[in-house]
């Protein structure tokens, strides 16, 4: 089966990377991969205070994540995997291409506002060309009905 690798973080496009992935994914017979990403240096504490924070941050992950696979499930039909990697997100986003090979297509969503797409839209567009799948930019600010329009 072919999946839609989309990562979840903080930012307020991933909302829209998140439905296009899943309404891709639902008229195509595809899947979905949840990708989230902690960063290395949220740990450079002593290890019993990096476990913990860790622990935390897989926590409030999976929670978030919850919230997104609550909806495909009850509104598309599509059960997400959750993935979480420690590192930098550029590296492990290709990473966990490489480790998959069912994932086709790496969904992202551009920032709106005047200082470009995002470090992660920036960074990944830069080296689009060695990417071993097709790479999928959604607007951050598209409405949810263009997006059901277009998917």
């Amino acid at each position: 089966m072919r999946k839609f690798l989309v990562v979840l973080d903080d930012s307020r496009e991933c909302l829209n990377a998140m439905r296009f992935a899943a309404m891709r994914a639902s008229k195509t017979g595809g899947g979905v991969e949840i990708l989230s990403v902690i960063p290395p240096e949220e740990f450079n504490h002593w290890i019993g205070v990096a476990d913990i924070m860790r622990a935390e941050a897989r926590e409030r992950i999976e929670v978030h994540f919850e919230v997104y696979a609550k909806w495909m499930r009850d509104k598309l039909s599509i059960e997400p995997e959750l993935v979480i990697r420690e590192g930098r997100p550029s590296e492990e986003i290709v990473q966990q291409i490489m480790d998959d090979p069912e994932v086709g297509i790496l969904v992202l969503g551009a920032a709106t506002d005047k200082k470009g797409p995002g470090p992660l839209v920036t960074q990944m567009t830069k080296n689009a060309g060695a990417l071993p799948v097709p790479m999928t930019i959604v607007p951050g600010d598209i409405s949810k009905e263009k997006l059901e329009a277009i998917t």
